[in-house]
């Protein structure tokens, strides 16, 4: 019998640092699409019958009849729209502040976008909330978000996000009715890249659900596209070629007006509120994105409250304030805006009073960044914003008088104890401590893996204190060499990469983000034993993250040692989605098909819309001669995400075996023009297309199989392939 291969088990990644843009021309909507949205402008009625404010300007009255629209825009500085003086054309943004209030003082709690934007749902502090980072946190159920707030009052909820860290997966889908995170799963490099869709498909979805509502709603939209790399579609690229990321906020914009222009049909006034999660560095304090720092650049946002009401006049004018907004006063302004009571136990409070008359009071707002400390084993980064006074805790203290050095260039702390003492005593009365890693407590790590023969005794990587050499800012510079090594990758210059990351390394050897880099090229190139050895020697340092884990586990598992696999990826504590599906493809490489599909449908009950899960799990289903059962859930994977190379290989196979060649052929051509490398779908292609006597094709995918192939995992089937190719036949 012919050996006919199937789809590979796969996992999706979440990392951050390293961002590469996710063939994002080529998906939904292209680029007449996008010129014609930039001509679009936002010709509404903008207002409110309100009464005008203390100065003459714009109000919000409470009123139960309205609909909400919060709109967050990934990556935004304030200082980049139109209407702050930014280099952006950003018409329909501007047109939305100029009627209602823009405030120009408004600050994120964290700098990267999970914990950010669960503070902008919850109304909590991210040590209330406590998520903290993008990956290894969920939100928690007991948690209510504003979702869920309205939804109990009867208004349909829905939300469309643009990128994976805000998946359902990570639990802020709680109380939405629809919960559109629906994003293409392939890439070539998913731990240097963040999978998601663009601005226009976003809206689209967003479009169609509002258009559907009868009664009041609340939709949230989520739009990805100005984080990094900054390639807008053109014709934004070329008109800022000399700003990239300008050209993604003014892209971004145009994208956007189509959904407030919609706006005007809505049947009944809508709120709007627009804000970002953070802002982006771009080279400032030597940090080239986002994460590391909390510097106005990443932590002020840009806050736009606005009212749409049908066929109404605007506003004379809109109004300005400079009192400090916070994310954890969204969710109260929601409230007082509808109507509603105020909940004592959030830390915000509505911002309707701020609009009405600006208020000088100084509202204390706590922010930190918590991905290098987290991820990398740097020092936690902690502050305070008092008006304009804004304190950092590091090793190295930072205080600065914005109002007179907005660009952060003079650190004060030395210069007035008094004053750096009376902030490090406001930040002191929030909670203020650095969360442990998630998951188990990491002695319970280190002994398990010590057990294992991973670790030895004595190794951790826990830091209870830090020093100035622990400072984000002694440590940026390692942040540029992550990017550049990264970025080599991207281009193909794998040695080059390697170089980069093993310089890393030899610097701050317990920062594991680099070992799973190298690893991962290592992996990709064909190296599986030093990609291999690359976790395991992160490991015995004491490096216990559960990435680091989870990426060993698939490793041994897809190089025959699932038997090493198993128990490490048992042991993990608080298994989610990525853990599962590890576990899952490690007990599939053992046999233990029953426990296989196991793991992956208790994965897909974290992520029901996981394209790659149902991948994983067809497989397994196919494996176990379910060929109709694996048919099926192969076809669903394909209705999630298209583009999944794997399952069209798969699909392929349940095709054939059930004697439709044609269509198996089709399926694995489908799958190779997705994925040229994707060897299984070569192989099978190769072989059968010889059989069928298309041998001129066979022989073209039969040689590129054995081009690419690394020896190391495919050293029988490149010698059974070149003994085709030499004789004909297997």
């Amino acid at each position: 019998m012919r050996k006919i291969r199937g789809g590979r088990t796969e996992l999706i990644r979440c990392e951050g640092g390293l961002p590469t843009r996710n063939s994002r021309d080529a998906m939904i909507n292209g680029m007449c699409a996008s010129v014609r949205l930039a001509m679009i402008w936002v010709l509404v009625g903008l207002g409110t019958g309100c009464t005008a404010g203390q100065d003459g300007g714009w109000i919000l009255e409470p009123t139960p009849d309205r609909n909400v629209l919060l709109i967050t825009v990934d990556t935004l500085r304030a200082d980049a729209l139109g209407v702050y003086g930014g280099a952006a054309a950003t018409p329909h943004l501007d047109t939305l502040a100029r009627s209602g209030a823009l405030f120009t003082s408004a600050h994120a709690h964290a700098v990267v976008t999970l914990p950010s934007h669960t503070s902008l749902l919850t109304g909590q502090y991210p040590f209330e909330h406590g998520v903290r980072d993008n990956t290894g946190y969920r939100v928690a159920d007991q948690a209510r978000t504003l979702a869920e707030r309205l939804q109990a009052r009867g208004v349909a909820t829905g939300a469309f996000v643009g990128a994976f860290p805000l998946n359902r997966r990570f639990g802020l889908d709680q109380g939405f009715d629809v919960y559109d995170d629906r994003l293409p799963e392939t890439t070539s490099a998913v731990d240097f890249a963040l999978p998601e869709r663009r601005a226009d498909a976003v809206v689209t979805e967003a479009l169609d659900w509002i258009e559907r509502q009868s009664g009041p709603w609340f939709g949230w939209v989520h739009v990805f596209d100005p984080h990094a790399p900054y390639r807008a579609p053109e014709p934004f690229l070329s008109t800022y070629a000399s700003d990239p990321y300008a050209g993604e906020v003014a892209w971004t914009d145009a994208a956007l007006g189509p959904l407030l222009a919609a706006l005007d049909g809505a049947g009944r006034p809508t709120l709007v509120i627009v804000t970002a999660d953070h802002g982006e560095s771009l080279g400032e304090h030597g940090e080239l994105t986002h994460g590391i720092f909390a510097y106005e650049s990443t932590l002020r946002v840009p806050l736009i409250v606005a009212e749409v009401r049908p066929g109404a006049t605007p506003p004379t004018r809109g109004v300005q304030r400079s009192g400090q907004a916070r994310h954890v006063d969204v969710v109260p302004t929601v409230l007082d805006a509808l109507g509603l009571e105020p909940d004592p136990s959030l830390p915000g409070g509505s911002l309707l009073p701020l609009i009405a008359a600006d208020d000088a009071d100084p509202r204390p707002a706590y922010f930190e960044a918590m991905t290098p400390f987290l991820s990398r084993g740097w020092a936690p980064l902690r502050g305070v914003l008092v008006g304009r006074d804004k304190y950092i805790d590091l090793p190295i203290e930072e205080r600065y008088a914005l109002d007179i050095d907005p660009q952060e260039q003079h650190n004060l702390a030395a210069a007035d104890r008094s004053r750096t003492d009376t902030l490090a005593a406001i930040l002191r009365s929030f909670d203020v401590a650095p969360p442990a890693r998630p998951g188990a407590e990491p002695d319970d790590v280190v002994a398990r893996l010590r057990a294992l023969g991973y670790v030895s005794a004595g190794s951790t990587s826990d830091r209870t204190s830090h020093t100035e050499d622990d400072d984000p800012k002694r440590l940026v510079d390692l942040d540029r060499q992550l990017h550049e090594a990264g970025e080599a990758y991207a281009r193909g210059r794998r040695d080059e990469a390697v170089a980069g990351f093993q310089r890393v390394i030899a610097r701050r050897p317990d920062l594991a983000e680099a070992y799973r880099h190298l690893a991962y090229v290592y992996w990709h190139s064909g190296r599986a034993r030093e990609a291999i050895s690359t976790l395991e020697q992160a490991l015995a340092r004491g490096l216990t993250q559960r990435e680091i884990q989870i990426k060993l586990g698939l490793y041994l598992a897809e190089t025959g040692q699932a038997a090493r696999a198993i128990p490490l990826l048992e042991g993990l504590p608080a298994p989610d989605n990525e853990a599962l599906n590890a576990l899952g493809i490690a007990y599939g490489q053992a046999g233990r098909l029953v426990d296989a599909r196991r793991s992956f449908e208790r994965a897909l009950e974290f992520d029901d819309s996981s394209g790659l899960t149902l991948q994983n799990l067809a497989t397994v289903q196919l494996r176990a001669g379910d060929l109709q059962g694996a048919e099926a859930t192969f076809r669903r994977a394909l209705a999630i995400d298209d583009r999944l190379a794997g399952a069209h290989t798969g699909l392929g196979v349940v095709l054939a075996r059930r004697g439709r060649l044609p269509n198996a052929f089709a399926a694995w051509r489908r799958a190779v023009a997705i994925d040229p490398p994707d060897l299984n779908a070569l192989f099978n292609l190769t072989v059968e297309l010889f059989a069928a006597g298309q041998v001129d094709e066979a022989r073209r995918h039969g040689e590129r199989f054995v081009r690419i192939a690394p020896p190391a995992l495919f050293a029988e089937d490149i010698a059974r392939i070149r003994a085709l190719l030499a004789g004909g036949r297997l």
